[in-house]
């Protein structure tokens, strides 16, 4: 039994395989193409690997079992990731057309996904290259001995070092303060920085100057973008190893908690974060392949790219925490020797007398002798495990403990300015594919003037979101990043991605596309991919999709803040958001969504009165219509 849903015209919306094969000798057609295999399969790698894969892959190991999580991560990758990739390709390569028009051409109705697709994808371009920003404002203050956040400043009397600072750390400062300039509240804007507007200004210049003419100019930069990143890794990783206690960090990560694959919590982030890490449903990827011959390889591409994928997230997990390894081991190095000092001046023992390894000995043994004196003593807990497992990730990664780690390491600057070249060509190759997930669907649109050239289009679409982008920049712009982040990428992504899903199933027809590829690769999808097809696919995202959006419906809104004056500080403190950004949410999450079945009706309603008007026009003029 087939399930299809009626697509009248189909057939006269999509060219014919002749008509493929034709324009395909001809090379006739207004797309542009990739010059050779290697920059489209880069560039997919690019947009596929971003800062995900460094600084939430390694997050969600170490807080879902280790070793653990690399199960659900691995069958959900292969059961839902590869799918949707190969199926984004496959439709991009035979309707060749952007993420708008590849929607609008199986059906006028499905318009509202391309429209969907666009709108998460300008979403998330907006404060990525915020984060961009960010990261070029650390790397210009890399050039610097000793980095300027390896130590707390003067303050303005000169007569000692900033309280600020002082009672939290030279990293957080620097972060909190010198960088964001923070605000204690989401509803205080604070103005303006205007040393990372420079930042954010530079960021979209060379965006611009890299998309300036779509893939004639991204293809030459992914030869450094999407290659680089991984050179830095190895680098890394060769250092790491030298340095002590990075094997404890590699050992905490990959140790396997068996418990928690009983927790849905497990299984749902392993789900997001396969989704996510393959950067589906931007439109990007669909317009990526909408470049290629007519018969790519796509369905050996999919397999590629998720094989690269998949592998790259456990490598950078690896290579990051074998220096959180080394920096949980100075930590507690530090919290010992600090303990065993007070013990040795409080008992007046000699030096030497308590060290590393006869430590525990020695607590148990002033215990026993003098339990009086040695339960007034202000001993610090002492547990690599505790340092270990302080799991962060995002931006406190990046910018706060990996920063850390580098202070400690000779030659910090070099391994400051490899990491942030690192984090910039992660950032910037992902953007490629954001920025191209709105300029399609804007020239399919037709929002701006057929006549203009691409240079002007692209430039004006990079300027309006930089302006509108300000808003990362205030004082207060790192709440409403995470803000955005948090629900502009997130629901709406799962609904575009189901949709896309169903919509070639189920209403282009599984068995056309089974054709389509067929003809495209040479022979039929196996059995693998009609399963997940059909079923198991829609059926993981759908159950994603409801369970994540009940546990962002029924969690309490609440946001972390930097604020001196708090009581816990320098532990930020969770505040409630005021109640008008649900609106902000709303717009930011909903819209995306809603935009799929109001532009439905849209179609709908403008089919039906133009029926109408067709069928009162034959009444007026019986004789022309025989």
């Amino acid at each position: 039994m087939r399930l299809q849903l009626p697509n009248p015209k189909l057939e006269e919306r999509i060219l014919s395989h002749l008509q493929l094969e034709k324009l395909e000798t001809e090379e006739a057609g207004d797309r542009p193409k990739w010059d050779n295999k290697a920059q489209y399969m880069l560039t997919c790698v690019g947009f596929c690997v971003g800062l995900g894969n460094v600084w939430r892959f390694p997050y969600l190991c170490q807080s879902h079992g280790g070793g653990a999580f690399m199960i659900p991560f691995l069958i959900l990758l292969v059961l839902e990731g590869v799918p949707l990739l190969h199926l984004e390709f496959a439709i991009g390569q035979r309707l060749r057309r952007g993420s708008l028009g590849v929607w609008a051409t199986v059906h006028p109705y499905l318009t509202g996904i391309g429209v969907a697709s666009m709108c998460v994808s300008l979403t998330v371009s907006l404060y990525y290259n915020t984060i961009i920003a960010w990261i070029l404002w650390y790397f210009f203050n890399s050039f610097q001995e000793p980095l300027p956040w390896s130590q707390c400043p003067i303050n303005s009397n000169a007569t000692g070092l900033v309280s600020e600072c002082v009672r939290s750390s030279p990293v957080d400062y620097f972060w909190y303060r010198e960088t964001l300039n923070t605000t204690p509240n989401i509803e205080e804007a604070g103005g303006l920085q205007w040393w990372v507007l420079l930042c954010h200004v530079c960021a979209w210049s060379l965006l611009y100057v890299c998309v300036i003419r779509g893939i004639e100019t991204t293809g030459k930069a992914v030869y450094v973008t999407s290659t680089l990143p991984y050179v830095v890794l190895t680098i890394f990783l060769i250092r790491g190893l030298t340095l002590k206690g990075s094997f404890s960090g590699i050992k905490f990560l990959f140790t396997p908690d068996l418990t928690e694959l009983a927790k849905s919590t497990t299984w749902l982030d392993a789900g997001a974060q396969v989704f996510y890490s393959f950067s589906l449903a931007f439109g990007g990827l669909i317009s990526f392949s909408s470049y290629n011959s007519v018969h790519n390889n796509c369905e050996q591409d999919a397999v590629i790219i998720s094989i690269i994928n998949g592998i790259t997230s456990v490598y950078a997990a690896t290579v990051i925490y074998s220096i959180i390894g080394f920096r949980a081991t100075e930590r507690f190095d530090n919290c010992l020797a600090g303990n065993i000092l007070t013990l040795l001046n409080t008992f007046d023992l000699p030096e030497g007398h308590i060290t590393d390894t006869n430590y525990d000995q020695m607590l148990t043994h002033l215990n026993t002798t003098s339990p009086e004196i040695f339960c007034e003593l202000d001993l610090q807990p002492c547990d690599l495990d505790t340092f270990l497992s302080e799991g962060v990730e995002g931006t406190g990664l990046a910018f706060i403990v990996f920063t850390e780690a580098i202070t400690k390491m000779p030659a910090a600057p070099v391994w400051a300015i490899l990491f942030f070249i690192m984090l910039f060509c992660l950032g910037l190759s992902s953007m490629f594919g954001n920025i191209e997930g709105v300029l399609v669907p804007l020239q399919d649109l037709q929002v701006f003037p057929k006549t203009w050239p691409k240079e002007i289009l692209t430039g004006v679409t990079c300027l309006l979101c930089c302006l509108v982008g300000l808003i990362f920049i205030q004082a207060s712009g790192n709440y409403w990043l995470s803000l955005f982040d948090t629900y502009g990428g997130s629901i709406p992504l799962l609904v575009v991605a189901f949709c896309e899903m169903f919509s070639v199933v189920y209403i282009y027809g599984v068995d056309r596309f089974n054709d389509d590829i067929k003809f495209m690769i040479g022979h039929k999808p196996n059995i693998f991919w009609q399963l997940t097809w059909r079923f198991i696919s829609p059926l993981i995202m759908f159950v994603i999709l409801v369970f994540y959006f009940i546990t962002k419906v029924t969690e309490k809104l609440f946001y972390k803040t930097w604020d001196p004056e708090s009581e816990t500080f320098p532990t930020l403190e969770e505040k409630s958001y005021p109640a008008w950004i649900s609106v902000i949410i709303f717009i930011l999450a909903g819209i995306p969504s809603l935009a799929i079945p109001l532009v439905a009706m849209y179609k709908c309603c403008k089919a039906r009165r133009g029926s109408k008007m067709e069928r009162h026009m034959t009444s007026d003029h019986p004789g022309k219509h025989p």
